[in-house]
Order: structure tokens, then C-alpha cells, then sequence
């Protein structure tokens, strides 16, 4: 973990909830993450034009990448309608780095020490008290079918984390790697919304086009740096150090969304972010 790559990932996070909240900032989510997808589509047919195809070895990771990030953005959507995006930010993205942890260990055999492991059981404590505490403001009962879709999130998040750390580093060209994964996985919510929306899509698109496809562009340039970062550092710490997109998130949710925060939440999230900077550390 270089200056370079810390500083790179930390970019990354604050890009990363920058787009989601522009997504969630959208009512209807079917328009938000259709306008985040194509543009983020578009953005990778330009850079493919420009980029070496990736190795053929990094193909199956491509392709399994596309369908769980298509996942992930359904259960994204989802989310964003139930509940807070200082919630449910919080929730999704803090879930990532515990599994991730768990996944890189067995599958690309980077065993955690105690430190990491000590973080692990911090954060976990973290994501219980954002569970537990009401969605909908202050003395409300948990909902439990957003919570259930934001940790169902958090599991597409670490699973295709830990596809694409092996893709981009079979790929030889994280650049091509991004290009296509952008290509593969923009298209299918779009698609879905012309084949359901029909003639009046373009209309509905209208007023959210620039918003929307600014999201896109974020959403490449961010992830196009911790794939970058993954080829240059361990998949744990460098998921772990990205969801310190957590307090932007809640930031941005206390700002532009006027949505209470409040001292449990705080002292949930501020328990998650603990927790990330103790695995860092290991």
C-alpha cells in the first residue's frame, strides 16, 4: 500500500458516493442507474478504442463480473427505495470489506493477521448498530427489507470485488479490463428500461441526461482506480480503505438529503471506519 495507491483509493471513495448519491438524488432509480450505466458504457466503448484488449484469461472474470455487478446495481436500486441513503450507504459498503477479507483468504490465499482480523470483529459490531438503529429517523423500527437489501448488496460488492482483483491482474491492462467491464455491464439496465419504458423512456430521461451521465463517468473513474490499485496492493486493505467512502456517504446524506444522522449512527459508522483502519493497518 504506496502513497500512490492510498491516495488512489481514497479518490475513488469519495467518487464512489459522489455517484451514488447523484443515483439516489434520481426518484425513479430504473432512470437513474439507466442514465449511470449507459454512461458508463459509453465511457468504455471510448477507452476500448484506445486500450489493448484484455488477456484471454481475464475473459471468464470479465463476464462473471458483468452479471454480478448487474446484481448489485438491482439490489442497489432496491435499496435506494426503501430506505435512507445514510443508511443504507453505510450498510452496503461497510458489509464489502468483511467479505472480502474472507474471500481473498481462500480463494487468493492473502490471510489476514490479527490486526485485519481485530478490525473485522470491529466493523461487524459497526454494522449491527447501523441495522439496529430506525431507517426512517429518530425512535423508528428498523426495516428490515432494506436492511435485508443493503447486506444482500454488500455480498454482490464483495464478490465482485474479489472476481474482478483476479481479472485485472490476469488481464495484463487494467485500462482494457475497465473498458469492457463498463461495455458488458452498462448495456443490460438500459435495455431493460427501453424494452419495459418503450416510447416514453426518452422523455423520462430528459430532465435527469446530465446528472445521470455524470454519474456514469464517476462511477468508471472510480472504479477504474481500485482496479488499477488492486493490481498493486492486497484485495483486503484496498476494499477496506475504499469504504471510507462511509463518511462521504453520510456526509452527503446530512447535506443535501437533510437526513438525520444522529449520534447512534455516528458511533455505528465511526465503529465500521475503526474497524476498516485497524485491517489497513494489518
Amino acid at each position: 500500500m504506496t502513497p500512490l495507491v492510498v491516495a488512489a483509493v481514497l479518490l475513488a471513495a469519495v467518487t464512489h458516493a459522489s455517484w451514488n448519491a447523484i443515483a439516489h438524488g434520481i426518484r425513479d432509480q430504473l432512470l437513474a442507474f439507466t442514465l449511470v450505466g449507459g454512461g458508463g458504457a459509453l465511457c468504455g466503448a471510448v477507452m476500448a478504442c484506445f486500450t489493448p484488449l484484455p488477456a484471454a484469461a481475464a475473459w471468464p472474470y470479465l463476464l462473471g463480473s458483468a452479471v454480478l455487478h448487474i446484481v448489485y446495481q438491482g439490489l442497489l436500486m432496491q435499496s435506494f427505495r426503501l430506505g435512507d441513503f445514510g443508511q443504507m450507504y453505510p450498510i452496503a459498503r461497510g458489509t464489502a470489506p468483511l467479505v472480502v477479507t474472507v474471500l481473498a483468504a481462500v480463494f487468493v490465499h492473502e490471510v489476514p493477521d490479527g490486526w485485519a482480523l481485530a478490525g473485522v470483529a470491529l466493523a461487524s459490531a459497526g454494522l449491527v448498530g447501523l441495522a439496529v438503529w430506525g431507517i426512517r429517523g429518530s425512535g423508528a423500527r428498523p426495516h428490515w427489507p432494506a436492511i435485508a437489501a443493503a447486506l444482500a448488496t454488500g455480498l454482490s460488492i464483495a464478490s465482485y470485488t474479489t472476481v474482478d482483483g483476479l481479472g485485472v491482474r490476469a488481464s495484463g491492462t487494467s485500462l482494457g479490463y475497465i473498458a469492457w467491464l463498463m461495455i458488458l455491464e452498462g448495456l443490460v439496465i438500459p435495455a431493460y428500461a427501453l424494452a419495459t419504458r418503450r416510447g416514453r423512456l426518452g422523455a423520462e430521461l430528459r430532465p435527469f441526461a446530465l446528472r445521470g451521465l455524470a454519474g456514469g463517468l464517476l462511477s468508471v473513474f472510480a472504479y477504474g482506480l481500485v482496479l488499477w490499485a488492486q493490481t498493486r496492493a492486497p484485495l483486503a486493505p484496498i476494499a477496506a480503505l475504499r469504504e471510507s467512502s462511509i463518511i462521504v456517504g453520510a456526509a452527503i446524506g446530512t447535506l443535501f438529503f437533510k437526513e438525520r444522522f444522529g449520534l447512534p449512527r455516528l458511533a455505528a459508522a465511526g465503529l465500521m471506519v475503526a474497524g476498516i483502519g485497524l485491517m489497513l493497518a494489518g
